[in-house]
């Protein structure tokens, strides 16, 4: 499918679940976010309907994402029934890894194709901080368990703007620096480029890529940094999202959403494709838990 502006749109990005088991500073704030009913969030068959007919349209790639989608359990055969659809020759998935070690070789053998796994950093100390709670260990468990299993494995560092942005090294616990302003305004900055080189090594050492992401807020417009992997440049957007409640999002910057008419899938996503602007703009919050990033 091509949008209004000849783009090639084959890209679905799947929320399983707006729901995480850590919860990073620069994410979400430290209370966490409210989350959907579960009566809201869609089943599998659903899904795999609409990834069926997305497929017919000319989707080859599928994505699934969350929250943390591992944290939705019968993951595998999801993934199962979607590497079944005639049509799709990429099924990945974006994970923090640290519930992936036991799933990892289950995943791979059910058809899942890639896995992104977030590391911004390999200090033991700095990843509990910016985390809040997360352990290193299981997170490194989880990428070499990938790899082990067969998967190819491109690791996802989400970059602040500063050097050593976050927590020093040793320093877990501290006070936050905006610890007085509403919880829910406070979103504290991802690693720094200081990070990258061991970052870099660690995953040459397991033969896993690198994907550096600059910290971005939806609710400020969005730009283009050519310094950094993603987000991409909007004149090369092929995709659209589905969200755990069904609803369709054809930007990720911006407000628009789609719900999905489960009389007429098809219909609902040409009305997803044709609603894609030509470059993303900004949204009225940050929170990208529900969303898949």
């Amino acid at each position: 499918m091509f949008d209004s502006y000849g783009r090639r749109i084959h890209y679905l990005r799947v929320s399983v679940t707006d729901r995480c088991n850590l919860r990073c500073r620069y994410c979400m704030p430290a209370e966490g976010v409210p989350w959907l009913p579960h009566d809201s969030i869609l089943s599998y068959e659903q899904i795999t309907r609409l990834v069926t007919v997305a497929a017919g349209l000319g989707f080859d790639k599928v994505r699934l994402t969350g929250g943390e989608p591992l944290a939705r359990k019968g993951m595998v055969g999801l993934v199962r029934l979607l590497a079944g659809i005639p049509g799709i020759s990429q099924l990945g998935m974006t994970t923090n890894g640290i519930l992936l070690l036991p799933l990892a070789s289950d995943l791979a053998a059910s058809g899942l194709t890639s896995v992104n796994i977030s590391l911004d950093t390999l200090d033991p100390t700095r990843y509990e901080y910016m985390t809040r709670g997360g352990q290193l260990s299981e997170a490194l468990a989880g990428i070499r368990a990938a790899r082990a299993a067969g998967l190819p494995v491109k690791l996802n560092v989400v970059v602040g703007t500063g050097q050593g942005s976050g927590c020093p090294a040793g320093q877990a616990g501290q006070a936050d620096p905006v610890a007085d302003a509403p919880a829910s305004a406070v979103l504290q900055p991802a690693s720094g480029i200081d990070e990258l080189p061991a970052i870099e090594a660690f995953a040459a050492s397991l033969g896993c890529a690198v994907q550096t992401i600059r910290q971005y807020r939806l609710d400020e417009p969005k730009r283009d940094d050519g310094d950094f992997m993603r987000p991409p440049p909007c004149d090369d957007c092929n995709r659209i999202r589905l969200l755990a409640d069904g609803q369709l999002r054809p930007c990720l910057h911006g407000d628009a959403t789609l719900p999905v008419d489960w009389s007429d899938i098809e219909g609902s996503l040409r009305a997803c494709v044709a609603l894609k602007p030509p470059c993303g703009q900004q949204a009225s919050h940050h929170f990208v838990n529900s969303i898949g990033g």
